[in-house]
């Protein structure tokens, strides 16, 4: 049984995130610049929310961008997916229930 080599190889993303963790400055700059821009694009979520926009988006976005380097964030990812299933469960149900009554309403 051969070992595919492709699939066990590191991404460039990877490699430079290894890189930078073994310096302590380029780490935590490299975190801080993570933070930045993930809070940057959740706050522009969260504005998005209130004003015309794709503000869940933005939010999802956000938070997808902080996991890549806070656990607390990837938490929050985890729970903002299971709501975001939820929803999407329950929009189908009224969905479906709406199309049984129309059509029953028709015959």
């Amino acid at each position: 049984m051969a070992i595919d080599s492709e699939n066990d190889r590191p991404t460039r993303l990877e490699r430079f995130q290894a890189r930078a963790r073994r310096n302590r400055a380029t780490h935590l700059a490299w975190r801080g610049g993570v933070l930045v821009v993930g809070v940057a694009v959740l706050a522009v979520g969260v504005v998005m929310m209130v004003t015309p926009g794709p503000g869940i988006l933005g939010i999802v976005l956000g938070l997808a961008i902080l996991a890549t380097e806070f656990a607390w964030a990837r938490h929050a990812l985890h729970k903002a997916r299971a709501a975001a299933d939820k929803a999407k469960e329950k929009a189908l149900e009224k969905t479906r229930a709406k199309s049984a009554r129309r059509g029953a309403s028709q015959d």
